[in-house]
């Protein structure tokens, strides 16, 4: 377990990947979110994207993760199993603070009447139906989300390069389209649409962790395979 911890403090040794850089992207999609919110000639609520840069800045997190540290590891002679319980317990650690940051955000918004401008950058309307702690668990969830699949991708460019990589690109976006071709074929799309309505912000973010917790596994396992 120490060395585990250990992996931890490896990977935030480099500050500037696991905690500035989130900031200065949140921190600048923000102000530029601000801006934009004030320049809108309308009273009503206004709801931008900008939020999703932090969130989606988790999946290079989960390349640079392994691409920085993992050699240097094993020459530290640390296995491939603490390693990535390690790693994947930074990337938990940052995931919770964004999600915490997002529901402070969040009250911050609703107590300003969005900043003054009726503006809204944390706070998203159908997903703090389920209460502010799920909304956390959310933006948490799906941070982490994102990260395991950048870990993944790095892990399969080790272990089989950019050939094996982008075969298995290839493969997952044939599955995705044969996917939406039978949805389309079968009529099913509104199906589909209140499906995922119906599952409420709880049941999307639980799903999310099964994805999480199964990718996370297939990772681990071509972990114990891959090249420094």
């Amino acid at each position: 377990m120490n060395r585990t911890v250990n992996v931890v403090r490896m990977q935030f040794v480099n500050k500037y990947t696991f905690v500035w850089m989130p900031l200065i992207i949140l921190g600048a999609s923000f102000v530029m979110s601000l801006v934009i919110f004030a320049m809108i000639p309308y009273d009503g609520a206004k709801y931008g994207g900008g939020s999703q840069a932090p969130i989606w800045y988790f999946f290079a997190l989960g390349i640079m993760a392994l691409s920085y540290t993992f050699p240097f590891s094993q020459a530290m002679s640390i296995t491939r199993r603490e390693f990535f319980f390690g790693t994947m317990l930074a990337a938990v650690v940052t995931a919770v603070i964004l999600g915490v940051t997002f529901v402070v955000g969040g009250f911050l918004e609703q107590a300003t009447r969005g900043w003054g401008v009726n503006g809204y950058f944390f706070y998203l309307d159908w997903v703090w139906r389920s209460g502010a702690l799920m909304a956390g668990v959310f933006f948490a969830v799906l941070s982490l989300l994102l990260f395991v699949v950048g870990f993944w991708g790095a892990t399969l460019y080790r272990r089989f390069g950019a050939f094996g990589l982008t075969i298995t690109l290839i493969a997952i976006g044939v599955v995705l389209v044969a996917t939406m071709w039978l949805i389309g074929r079968l009529e099913a799309w509104g199906a589909v649409f209140e499906w995922v309505a119906g599952l409420g912000t709880g049941g999307l973010a639980g799903g999310m962790a099964v994805a999480t917790v199964a990718l996370g596994a297939i990772s681990f396992l071509t972990l114990r395979r891959a090249v420094p």
